[in-house]
């Protein structure tokens, strides 16, 4: 059965140096606590695109769960929505695109 992965993918903010501050001190700590069920977390910051332009992204999170029940679980609970909320709340560049895809390793 194939894992289930939320991408959480943050567009460049207004001010950088502020979004850091805020994702790397309150955010992550705070889904590290609240949000249930994760079993693997990938936090990455986009450096640049393959032709030299501006990135639309500047963040992006993954976070895997086993299973897609075990992801409505974490979603119903109210520690996930708070997160979820000061994901948004954080986000100077606009909302948090946020994506669910079945993980299926190949390699």
């Amino acid at each position: 059965m194939a894992e289930i992965k939320v991408m959480v993918m943050y567009p460049r903010p207004t001010d950088i140096d502020a979004f850091e501050k805020a994702y790397l001190e309150e955010h992550v700590p705070l889904a590290s606590k609240k949000i249930k069920g994760v079993i693997k977390f990938n936090a990455s910051k986009v450096v640049g695109t393959p032709d030299g332009g501006t990135p639309q992204f500047h963040r992006i999170a993954e976070l895997y769960f086993p299973s897609m029940q075990a992801l409505q679980d974490s979603v119903a609970s109210p520690g996930t929505q708070e997160a979820v909320a000061h994901a948004f709340k954080i986000s100077s560049g606009g909302p948090p695109v946020v994506i669910v895809c079945e993980q299926e390793s190949v390699l």
